[in-house]
């Protein structure tokens, strides 16, 4: 089975997803990671490397490309990123948005990597504003729309265990043989 955990940065997506692929034994690859390795790689912050992005959209298409190479060929897997759920497109059977108010996530950012809460939450507007455009350049991607989603969950309202409980039940649930009632999510197969 492939589960998606996407959201914005703060969400708690990593601490989700690699709790959730450690519960079921499952291979987590968080494409944040991917992103900051080719940043530090390269000699950029991630905040510089997306600014860099929006000049030269190999660098998206290499990380979605792999993103999606790693959707096709694995199974048993927790993806990890903010579009996870586009990226990993018809290979995913279950896609999972998280989400928290801004000053929840700015907070969480700020106490992560050490840094002024105004300072986290300038950093989250700006990588936000830049992915927007270039998800919308690239694939006609509109941030915004979570019908692709099978699960949304605003982490706020729960802690780490509490969403994990959330998605845990979800997970549980689904039956990839039963399809009465279900019906398929189109639009959200690229081609990189």
């Amino acid at each position: 089975m492939l589960i998606t955990i996407s959201g914005p940065i703060g969400s708690g997506k990593s601490t989700a997803a690699r709790a959730l692929a450690e519960e079921l034994g499952y291979e987590h690859v968080s494409g944040g990671d991917i992103f900051r390795s080719l940043a530090d790689e390269r000699d950029y912050t991630p905040l510089e490397f997306n600014k860099l992005a929006e000049e030269d959209d190999q660098i998206d298409r290499d990380l979605d490309r792999r993103l999606r190479q790693t959707a096709r060929e694995r199974d048993d897997l927790v993806l990890e990123s903010r579009l996870s759920g586009w990226m990993a497109g018809d290979y995913a059977d279950i896609r999972v948005w998280l989400d928290a108010p801004e000053d929840v996530r700015a907070a969480r950012v700020a106490d992560r990597e050490n840094t002024p809460i105004e300072e986290a939450r300038r950093t989250l507007h700006a990588r936000a504003e830049s992915e927007v455009v270039r998800y919308r350049r690239y694939y006609d991607i509109d941030f915004s729309d979570r019908s692709i989603y099978d699960l949304s969950v605003n982490t706020a309202r729960w802690g780490p265990e509490g969403v994990m409980e959330v998605v845990r039940t979800a997970v549980a649930q689904y039956d990839p043989d039963d399809d009465e009632g279900a019906f398929p999510i189109e639009g959200v197969d690229y081609e990189f």
